[in-house]
């Protein structure tokens, strides 16, 4: 790797550890460019050679803490039919808190800000957009009525947030298979049995 390679990822880095320490200390809406600039030992214009503003900036946290887990989804290998590979959404959900730990001031920023509301519309329009055939596949149905999918894309979503929260604000000290098992052994007997959907061990 280049020399100006290394500089740019350090500044970067330097950057948006600046930004997250800053955020927890004053809260978003009373930082400003000079200070993040200041904070992470650089001018402003290495700054502006990053990010357009602070808004950019925190939005590039945003998608990255996005992606850190949408990208372990492999939908052909969690559902088959009609039937969920229960082991297979465990291992991807540890894959996900792992990423989370390793990540964890990111996104206690981003729970504890007015990033939750993008973070779950984010997160609907990611399923909606690349796992549609795969729910449309489980047919998941109450009293012979067909539920919406993008009823089924909101009401997962509202749980794994959920548990994200509990998880990265509370003083456990659970590990991310630990509370990938947890996650789906309360799911599992309830939720999706109630949805009709069958589960493969």
């Amino acid at each position: 790797m280049k020399k100006t390679d290394l500089r740019v990822k350090r500044s970067k880095k330097m950057i948006l550890d600046a930004f997250v320490a800053l955020v927890e200390e004053k809260g978003y809406d009373r930082i400003t460019v000079q200070e993040i600039s200041d904070r992470a030992m650089i001018n402003r214009a290495t700054f502006y050679a990053h990010f357009q503003d602070k808004q950019d900036l925190y939005d590039s946290i945003l998608q990255t803490s996005i992606q850190s887990f949408i990208s372990v989804f492999q939908p052909s290998h969690l559902v088959q039919g009609n039937r969920v590979k229960i082991k297979e959404i465990e291992q991807t959900f540890t894959k996900i808190y792992e990423q989370i730990r390793e990540n964890k001031k990111f996104f206690l920023m981003i729970l504890h800000s007015s990033g939750t509301d993008t973070l779950h519309k984010q997160i609907v329009q990611t399923f909606t957009a690349t796992y549609p055939e795969v729910l449309k596949q489980l047919q998941v149905t109450e009293s012979a009525m067909e539920i919406p999918v993008d009823l089924i894309i909101e009401f997962i979503t509202s749980i794994f947030i959920g548990t994200i929260r509990w998880w990265t604000t509370s003083e456990t000290t659970m590990e991310p298979n630990e509370l990938a098992k947890l996650t789906i052994k309360l799911v599992r007997n309830g939720h999706l049995k109630v949805m009709g959907v069958e589960i493969i061990d």
